[in-house]
């Protein structure tokens, strides 16, 4: 099956982004196909490298990080979304004349036909957070 995933939560605010990597990691596992995740809303805060969580926490961008280069998975991060939280990425920051970009690796900024594409093509479109 075909899976699309929408995260709406940052990492530490719910359970949200926790249930949508380890469902992430076991539909892969189980064989499926991951054809992209969405990050929305206050979702995008998965995808700053800035976050230092203590030493005995996870560290969730890390996880998916090294999941996305596992399984080469599409992660793409809500541009306005993203904006709107000071998130940015190198060519946005210069867009923006800001001197400094947060996007982890692997992930990538993009637009919301990202999501809509992902809704199309996808078996099924699973989402995280309200």
């Amino acid at each position: 099956m075909k899976l699309a995933i929408q995260i709406n939560e940052g990492p530490y605010q719910h359970q949200a982004s926790d249930s949508a990597y380890q469902f992430t990691r076991a539909a892969l596992a189980k064989g499926h196909e991951i054809f992209r995740v969405f990050l929305y809303h206050d979702g995008v805060n998965n995808a700053t490298r800035l976050a230092v969580p203590p030493q005995d926490d996870r560290n969730i961008t890390q996880q998916w990080t090294q999941l996305q280069k596992e399984h080469e998975l599409d992660l793409v991060v809500c541009i306005a979304a993203a904006q709107r939280r000071g998130l940015l990425d190198e060519d946005e920051a210069k867009r923006q004349g800001k001197d400094a970009n947060n996007i982890a690796e692997g992930f990538r900024i993009s637009g919301l036909g990202q999501l809509i594409e992902a809704g199309i093509e996808a078996d099924r479109l699973v989402v995280f957070g309200d």
